[in-house]
């Protein structure tokens, strides 16, 4: 066996508010003291490694000298503290709309994660999108004009599409806001949004892009470039939070995790 020392890439204040966090949480269900394998300092880490390095939980637990088991159990009680920690879409919203903002940005992705069995009622399965051709789960998230995250869906099977999982989680919200003088600004996949949601204007079937009025064209060309800034919130998490890439836990547990990263990556300096 060869021993080495590792650092870990996140800042030490982000470490201290994790664990913190999990402190509190001990109190609160009122875990005796130094009943636990690792302290709540030792636990952060933990939880940082794997959303972070994306590293499999067997080798996180081995590295701090615990079972495999207890090393699943303190993974997901970090997720949850820091889920919980996770902004309301209306606590967002009216803070946007103080702040002076001109437009958020709606945008979905898929995060990857491994098979899963699970059947529609047309006998297709239910985690995996046709779209990107690989199984996992559909995120709503919004952003900032200047590609901010500001808040993350619960998560949808990866077979539903954009504008239903928008349906269920965000529109209604986003209606009201628009009323209120904040737009949003999506793409394509949302047509049939309704109003108060932006959206570029389709050329009609089989005619070229020419066949759009100049005006039209220049109004997509300008949507597109505003947009655009608030489409890398999704590669910025999931670039700085590498377990996004693919999620190896239940892809149920896929939103909880996007949360606990938005958290997380608000409180990066």
């Amino acid at each position: 066996m060869v021993t080495y020392i590792a650092t870990l890439d996140v800042p030490r204040h982000i470490v201290e508010f994790l664990a913190r966090l999990l402190a509190a949480h001990r109190q609160r269900i009122g875990t005796p003291k130094r009943s636990r394998a690792l302290g709540a300092f030792r636990q952060a880490v933990l939880v940082l490694r794997w959303f972070r390095e994306r590293g499999c939980v067997h080798c996180l637990a081995r590295d701090a000298g615990i079972s495999q088991a207890t090393g699943y159990r303190y993974l997901h009680e970090g997720i949850d503290v820091l889920a919980d920690q996770a902004p309301d879409l209306h606590e967002v919203l009216s803070r946007c709309q103080r702040e002076g903002m001109t437009h958020v940005i709606l945008d979905g992705t898929l995060i990857e994660s491994d098979r899963l069995a699970g059947l529609r009622e047309n006998g297709n399965d239910l985690w995996f999108s046709q779209k990107h051709k690989a199984f996992g789960g559909n995120i709503q998230f919004l952003s900032a004009p200047d590609g901010t995250p500001l808040w993350v869906s619960e998560v949808e099977p990866g077979s539903t599409p954009d504008i239903t999982a928008a349906r269920i989680h965000a529109l209604p919200a986003l209606y009201k806001a628009a009323a209120d003088g904040l737009p949003t600004l999506a793409d394509k996949g949302y047509i049939g949004a309704g109003i108060g949601i932006r959206l570029p204007v389709r050329r009609p079937i089989g005619s070229s892009e020419q066949a759009l009025h100049i005006d039209t064209r220049m109004f997509n060309t300008l949507l597109r470039h505003v947009r655009a800034l608030g489409e890398r919130a999704a590669a910025e998490l999931k670039q700085r939070w590498r377990t996004l890439q693919h999620v190896t836990l239940s892809p149920s547990r896929i939103g909880d995790i996007a949360r606990a990263a938005l958290v997380l990556n608000g409180i990066w300096k």
